[in-house]
This record gives structure tokens, C-alpha cells and sequence, in this order.
């Protein structure tokens, strides 16, 4: 989420080359879906769950014994594989996972502010913009999305699709500028032709508080992306949840755990009807990410920001034909700049509309093994500040979210 020195129209004009690509392999992958769960920290997704803070939940899940016995047991290996038992049953085998630090496989966001607008800007944008998108206000960005981009090509033209839980979504994805469909916060899905799931969802959703206000509860945001999904069938979707980030902010440990594992479970939901539809079966590439770190001692898990000591740290994780299974990675260097990169790349579709934007990460589309240079940092310093008070009401103005 961070400068960019070209013009919005230079991006669309000259972010994607599909000359410049006719030498490279073609790729296996017609399609992708991007998963991001908000603020999900490495340390439990290599490490599991951190019996230390389970009593740091005050009213969801508070109950120590039962955390100990669903999360706690065992070595981290077994506590991994407890809070999310597709990652590590399925992505882990098949495909690849990046940022376990202990191992020595690094992945960090190049921007400064580490919250969760400028993160998401980084992530579908690929390329940090400190000098704008400072705080989680609802503005609309500047800066157009490799989803955006990708829309403008008749190949992927109307079947690109965004569902997010956070009502920022819109915003990020600057909808009235990219006609991108975003269906975020407390949307109801639109149009007519909607299933009778889509139908029930919009009966529910309106009488379900949600206790992050105008931010919707995942259980939402999943079954909304589902029913399209096997309703209008996009080739590109991206997916953002926000429970993990939402609750731990709250200081809900065990809230924090199952929102990962329910995630985790959806996933797993979602890969297999990805491989039980023609469409997508063998040709679909699944990545999944987060837009930032947290801190770590005391109650530091709970926040994030510029000053907070590794809330630049996160994961990245790839499924898919043309990624070969390495794995859990041990060693190299990862940038949160290079998933957009990626995205395109899977498809075919060359990406860099501007001299900071991240290269693709070669071992995903099967060019090349893991090693210790994988990604780059923006060729020039990227100069932080004063952070505006975040949009989510967290009561966090120094972090922000």
C-alpha cells in the first residue's frame, strides 16, 4: 500500500506487457483467488497457538482448559496442525508456505506504516505509497490494483470479483474509478439472479450485529465469496477477512484462534469445490496472505503499527499447478510487494506498472528453487510518518489498524 511515480493512466496503459511475456512458459493457471486474513501473525501460523496468552481472552473463549485442549498440546509442530489443519495438511504438502523466521525464511512488508490500508494497498497494488495512504481513513486510492488492471483486459474483463468483511474495501479498491464489483462490510449482494443462499444471506445479514460495527463478521464475507464463486464463476477473486485482526485487537486470545481456525476451515471448503468444478479443477492457483505483522511481548500481540517492533513481519503461502510442493520454506527473502506481481504472472500477464513495483516470486510460477535472495527491497529508502488516526475505532490512534 505505498510512491508511485507514474500516473494512474501510465498504469493502465503500461502495467500489464503481454508482449514482453511471449517468451516465457505458459502458465497452467486460468485462474486465482487471493485470501487475506487481517493481522493473522506468523508466530501461530508456524508456531500455533501461544499457551501464554490464553488468559488474555476476557469474554469470547475464555475458558483456559478448553483452549489448552483444542490449541495447546503438543510440540508447535502438533499446534500448528491443530489451529489450521488445511495449511498444514494440504498447502504444506502440495504447495509452499514463506515466513517462518526460526526457520530463517523471512517475509516483510516494505512500507512503513504496518496497519492494515496501507498493507492491502502493498499487497494488490505491489508497491508501498508512505507518502499517501498514511492512515485507514475512507478514502478512495490513488493507486490502481493489479484487479483493476487485470479488468481492463478483454480476456479478464467482468470477471473479477472482490468480498471483503471490512467496509474499507471500496475504498482501497477505488470502485467507482475500477468497476471492479466489491462487496464489502454491511452489503447486501446485488442484483437479480441470486441464489437462494445469496437470498438468505441477505435476510440475515442486516438483523446479525456485528461487534466490529460497520465491519461484517467473516462467516458473511465466506459464504457471500462461495455462492458467486459457483454462481458467476470469476477468474479472478480475491477474498479479505478481518476476525483475526478484529479480535485481537480486543485482546480475545482464544477469539483470535478460532476465527484462524474457521478461516482455515473455509479454505479447505474452498479448495474443494475449486477442485470439483471443471472451470477450476487443475487450473486454479490459491495464495494467501496477510497485510501485516503484530507485535509480540506482553500485550503487544494485540496491536501493530510503525512503531511496533514486527508488525512487518507476516507469511505468504501458494497452492496451485504451476507451484511445485517445496513446502515449508527454510531460508530467503520475501516482500509483500511481489504478491500482485504474482498474481498476474500465474496468469500470464506480465506486471510492473512502475519502477517500485515487486518482481514475482519465481519459485511459485516453478521457475526456480527457494533460495536467499527471492525478493527485493524498493531500490530507494522509504521515509515513514506521522501516522492519522485510524479509521477502525480501536481506540489506537498511535498504531493505527
Amino acid at each position: 500500500m505505498r510512491p508511485f511515480r507514474f500516473l494512474f493512466l501510465a498504469a493502465l496503459a503500461g502495467g500489464l506487457a503481454p508482449g514482453a511475456h511471449a517468451q516465457a512458459a505458459k502458465p497452467r493457471t486460468e485462474n486465482v483467488v487471493l485470501v487475506t486474513l487481517d493481522g493473522m501473525r506468523w508466530q501461530e501460523v508456524f508456531g500455533g497457538a501461544d499457551s501464554a496468552l490464553f488468559r488474555q481472552s476476557k469474554y469470547y473463549y475464555a475458558d483456559r482448559k478448553a483452549l489448552q485442549k483444542d490449541f495447546g498440546q503438543g510440540l508447535p509442530e502438533q499446534r500448528r496442525q491443530a489451529l489450521m489443519p488445511f495449511l498444514w495438511g494440504t498447502v504444506a504438502k502440495q504447495g509452499q508456505l514463506y515466513g517462518n523466521r526460526t526457520a530463517g525464511s523471512l517475509v516483510d512488508v516494505t512500507n512503513k506504516m504496518r496497519f492494515s490500508y496501507p498493507g492491502y494497498n502493498e499487497i494488490l497494488t505491489g508497491a508501498p505509497d508512505d507518502a499517501r495512504i498514511r492512515s485507514n481513513d475512507p478514502l478512495d486510492n490513488p493507486n490502481a490494483s493489479v484487479l483493476e488492471i487485470l479488468n481492463q483486459q478483454p480476456t479478464f474483463k467482468g470477471k473479477v470479483a472482490v468480498f471483503g468483511s471490512w467496509e474499507a474495501f471500496p475504498y482501497i479498491l477505488n470502485e467507482k474509478r475500477s468497476g471492479l464489483p466489491v462487496n464489502a462490510g454491511m452489503r447486501p449482494a446485488p442484483g437479480p439472479g441470486l441464489s437462494p443462499q445469496e437470498l438468505v444471506l441477505n435476510e440475515l445479514l442486516p438483523a446479525t450485529p456485528s461487534p466490529f460495527g460497520e465491519e461484517r463478521l467473516d462467516a458473511f464475507t465466506d459464504q457471500y465469496a462461495l455462492a458467486y464463486l459457483k454462481r458467476k464463476k470469476p477468474r479472478v477473486l480475491y477474498i479479505g477477512f478481518g476476525d483475526t485482526d478484529d479480535f485481537a485487537h480486543g485482546g480475545e486470545y482464544g477469539a483470535y484462534l478460532h476465527a484462524a481456525r474457521y478461516t482455515d476451515d473455509f479454505l479447505r471448503q474452498l479448495w474443494a469445490y475449486l477442485q470439483s468444478d471443471p472451470q477450476y479443477r487443475g487450473k486454479t492457483t490459491l495464495l494467501i496472505t496477510t497485510d501485516h505483522g503484530r507485535g509480540v511481548a506482553g500485550t503487544q500481540w494485540q496491536t501493530h503499527g510503525a512503531d511496533v517492533a514486527g508488525a512487518d513481519q507476516i507469511w505468504f503461502a501458494a497452492l496451485g499447478p504451476d507451484t511445485p510442493a517445496t513446502g515449508e520454506a527454510r531460508s530467503g527473502q520475501l516482500y509483500q510487494n511481489q504478491v500482485a506481481a504474482t498474481l498476474a504472472q500465474l496468469l500470464g500477464v506480465p506486471y510492473a506498472p512502475t519502477p517500485a513495483t515487486g518482481k514475482s516470486i519465481e519459485a511459485v510460477l516453478g521457475r526456480r528453487a527457494p533460495g536467499k535472495k527471492l525478493g527485493r527491497r524498493p531500490e530507494a529508502p522509504l521515509t515513514g510518518h506521522a501516522l492519522a488516526p485510524s479509521w477502525r475505532n480501536d481506540g489506537n490512534v498511535t498504531t493505527g489498524e
